[in-house]
């Protein structure tokens, strides 16, 4: 049996283990790596970790703690709560509230299953309150989180242009940004439309204004029965005893929350300069994430508190493992030999369609990451070809692999479902998320593929 199939055996059996037990596949690439390298290849281990993606592992590590510390110290929160008084008492546009959001979070360097993780159980809580169907809400926020997905300081996006940066192909990184934007943009209005959001526009906020006021007053009564506020024995911290009369808050009260404030503030100019320091003067993405995260936590030591552990380390090890077996591959003549396979179709619109096909496909089941970082590569190889444009490809397969995340095998529909508000039918709303999902995989690609690959081959 020749190397390259070998490998190709390899791959497929991570793949299929990983989706049937809880083993990180990034755990399983690096013990394939090694053994299709040292074994097969007769690889110095040497030479299998310098395929080990070091910039990437810093971009990763530094975004993820620089979020994590702005989740802590409640800039999230603030961001959220800003641009929903900003809709006043249009329902409408609550769900596009979430969409924008989520967007601008992975935008700005976030992980999408961190960002859909943040932000779902706020739009499904306001799905519940407003009477929004929970669907609508659900994928308004994965679509979000992929229309961000592919900027040149978000995860995916710095992925797929470190595969392609040095194959000299006429590429250009916004180009791909820009078409996972509007592709998922157009996905999201027609689910407004179909999903009821027309409705919506005769809606208004004022109940559930009225009503989180009068929650706000219960739990004040209720504190104060219980003594919280209140000592009538004199003994009270937050009293006056002998009149009776609330006192102020105390100095370290105000103290701490300014210094909460000011980390809330220092937290949003950090991502205003990671987005022009690293867009604007090409600064590696992780050196200045991690630089702002490290400033933040020195101004307020208590907001970085559990932020180390909060690191998507399983994603991390994920990808920095699958890329490392990527680059054995490659060595093991394996990409060529696929590509060299597709190429001989002889019909380079099949083959970019099932090229497109095939991510979407194991990717609503696997880490549309992992799969970004398999069928780049074996995509570039066909490309050299030169008879199909290598923007319209690698932006329609970036988007197929990654457009049926809503699926509820992937982790962004899973954390969809696990978010269903209180009183849902959850057995239901999986059957919505799951039907859902097969239309996008059914779909999406040809879609993509029609509108990126078709018009640069004509």
């Amino acid at each position: 049996m020749s190397v390259p199939l070998l490998s190709i055996i390899i791959l497929a059996a991570m793949f299929l283990i990983a989706t049937l037990l809880p083993v990180n596949m990034g755990a399983l690439a690096f013990v394939g790596a090694f053994l299709l390298g040292a074994v097969f290849l007769g690889m110095e281990t040497d030479d299998i970790i310098a395929n080990f993606p070091g910039g990437l592992f810093l971009t990763l590590v530094g975004v993820t703690y620089l979020f994590a510390i702005a989740q802590n110290n409640g800039t999230i929160d603030l961001l959220v709560s800003g641009a929903v008084k900003l809709v006043r008492s249009r329902v409408a546009l609550i769900p596009w509230i979430m969409f924008v959001i989520t967007g601008v979070i992975t935008a700005v360097g976030a992980l999408g299953p961190a960002a859909v993780a943040i932000m779902a159980p706020v739009a499904l809580g306001f799905a519940a309150k407003h009477k929004i169907s929970p669907l609508l809400m659900g994928m308004m926020v994965v679509h979000g989180a992929q229309a961000g997905g592919f900027s040149p300081i978000a995860v995916y996006g710095v992925i797929v242009n470190g595969i392609v940066a040095d194959t000299g192909f006429d590429y250009s990184p916004m180009a791909l940004f820009l078409s996972s934007l509007i592709f998922n943009f157009l996905i999201a209005v027609v689910l407004f439309l179909v999903l009821g959001g027309r409705k919506l526009f005769s809606a208004r906020v004022e109940q559930f204004v009225e009503n989180a006021a009068d929650a706000r007053m219960h739990a004040s009564v209720g504190a104060r029965a219980s003594g919280a506020d209140v000592d009538f024995r004199g003994t009270g911290s937050g009293t006056d005893s002998l009149k009776g009369k609330a006192k102020p808050a105390s100095d370290g009260a105000v103290g701490t929350e300014n210094k909460q404030t000011l980390a809330q503030f220092a937290t949003i100019a950090g991502l205003i300069v990671l987005a022009v320091v690293a867009l604007g003067f090409k600064v590696d993405v992780g050196f200045v994430a991690i630089t702002i995260a490290v400033a933040l936590a020195l101004i307020s030591p208590r907001s970085q508190k559990g932020a180390v552990e909060k690191i998507s380390w399983s994603t991390v090890l994920l990808i920095c493992g699958m890329l490392t077996f990527v680059g054995v591959l490659q060595e093991a003549g394996t990409i060529e030999y696929v590509s060299d396979g597709v190429a001989s179709l002889g019909m380079p619109l099949l083959a970019a369609l099932l090229i497109c096909y095939i991510g979407a496909v194991v990717s609503a089941f696997a880490s549309s990451t992992a799969i970004l970082a398999a069928l780049i590569p074996l995509a570039i190889p066909f490309l050299e070809s030169g008879e199909i444009g290598a923007i319209g490809v690698i932006a329609a397969l970036s988007i197929a692999s990654t457009v049926v995340d809503v699926s509820p095998f992937s982790t962004n529909g899973a954390l969809v479902l696990a978010n269903a508000p209180e009183g849902t039918d959850r057995d239901r709303f999986y059957k919505q998320i799951l039907a859902y999902g097969g239309i996008i995989v059914v779909v999406g690609p040809l879609v993509a593929w029609l509108v990126l690959v078709v018009p640069g081959w004509l």
